[in-house]
């Protein structure tokens, strides 16, 4: 395939996830990472698979110790799922991005509601390629299920050259079983669809980072129905 028409399919992928998450998407993502009671059992599942992850990598972040004198880019940031938790933690600086402007304004949102020293938090809609800055610690959780093998890995690259210390990212990992369960959900589309889900081959996500000079250094499989996800953290050699 040509570079032009891989900048064109990278672009319309973009473009696609956008448009979901600042549509119906966000409604929907929106009551799925609340404490609302308007949700069915497969979003449940997805809350608590998702919160076990984002729990995860505050434990991780926590045996660092003080961390008011560390950065942190929350790239992919949601609704606040990461970023606000990690501001009550005392988290130096947190710079919050989203390619959703409805999701970053959700999460300012919440972040005034739970009185948070907004000082602290910078607020930006921008696709992950596009992210700008130096950190401690890059941080993307579940946001590469968006995105095919070959477009994640490149998104990787660019987060490890941002980062001066540490990268987190979790995924949904490419395994046989996940493989069949996506083929037959294929064959029923409906409203529930969302925009389309890719798992990714681990071997490829941490050959990318040590490309650029990251070692993985601990990872945790999370699962609940209808929710798996990755988690590595990588340390710059």
């Amino acid at each position: 395939m040509a570079m032009e028409q891989r900048q064109e399919l990278k672009q319309a992928e973009k473009t696609e996830v956008a448009n979901y998450f600042n549509g119906t998407g966000f409604d929907r993502w929106n009551r799925i990472y609340s404490e609302s009671d308007d949700v069915n059992k497969v979003q449940r599942n997805i809350r608590i698979g998702h919160q076990k992850t984002v729990d995860d990598v505050l434990a991780w972040l926590q045996e660092r110790g003080d961390l008011s004198a560390m950065s942190f880019c929350d790239a992919g940031c949601g609704v606040g799922s990461l970023s606000l938790p990690l501001a009550a933690m005392g988290a130096g600086s947190i710079a919050a991005s989203d390619i959703s402007a409805a999701m970053v304004a959700e999460t300012k949102r919440r972040a005034a509601d739970a009185k948070l020293d907004l000082s602290r938090l910078t607020f930006t809609t921008s696709d992950l390629e596009s992210l700008q800055g130096c950190f401690h610690t890059v941080i993307c959780l579940d946001v590469f299920i968006h995105y095919p093998q070959q477009a994640a890995e490149e998104m990787v690259r660019h987060l490890c050259g941002l980062t001066q210390e540490s990268l987190l990212v979790s995924f949904a990992p490419y395994t046989p079983l996940l493989a069949v369960l996506k083929r037959i959900g294929q064959l029923f589309p409906g409203p529930s669809k969302t925009t389309r889900a890719y798992t990714l081959r681990e071997d490829g996500i941490i050959k990318a980072a040590m490309g650029c000079g990251f070692e993985p250094i601990r990872s945790k499989l999370n699962q609940a129905p209808f929710y798996f996800s990755r988690l590595i953290e990588f340390k710059k050699i």
